[in-house]
């Protein structure tokens, strides 16, 4: 074996010298990268373009009610909210024509049946589960179901009152 003295670099002392350099090496690409710029290119319309892509792309306007309240005939009611439940007698509602079960009802009288209809009783909901009908609307649609059973009630009578 020969004695020469020459220096040996191991290759634990070497990897964190390339992994440096390696670093160096990227950082000045993207440094360099970053502060190019095109030429004839201004930073300012790039900032234009942020604002565009950033803006809304539509807005919600809502419309004032300008339609007043046109209050329907106790029949137009009862087809288009009361049927749903009193023409087939769902949960226990009176079928619109049967005599036996509006009998007690209307004993009770045409009052107490339209209070009953606006606030609700038992299954029922309050207007129905309408709450826009007004207070003439439930009363006519209350005479106009009575009535089919045999009542003699004037939604008017009510209205004066």
């Amino acid at each position: 074996m020969s004695n020469h003295d020459e220096e040996h670099v191991s290759p634990s002392t070497l990897q964190p010298m390339v992994i440096i350099l390696g670093l160096i090496l990227v950082a000045t690409v993207v440094v360099s990268l970053l502060l190019a710029k095109p030429a004839g290119e201004d930073p300012v319309p790039v900032v234009a373009n942020v604002e565009d892509n950033i803006k809304p792309i539509a807005t919600v306007e809502v419309a004032a009610a300008s339609v007043a309240h046109v209050d329907k005939s106790g029949e137009e009611v009862v087809k288009a909210v009361c049927a749903m439940c009193h023409a087939a007698g769902l949960m226990n509602a009176p079928k619109i024509g049967d005599k036996t079960q509006w009998g007690p009802r209307i004993a009770q009288g045409y009052e107490t049946l339209v209070q009953h209809a606006q606030a609700g009783i038992r299954t029922m909901p309050a207007r129905g589960g309408n709450p826009d009908l007004s207070d003439a609307e439930i009363a006519g649609a209350v005479a106009n179901m009575a009535n089919q059973a045999g009542a003699n009630f004037d939604p008017a009578k009510l209205a004066k009152k």
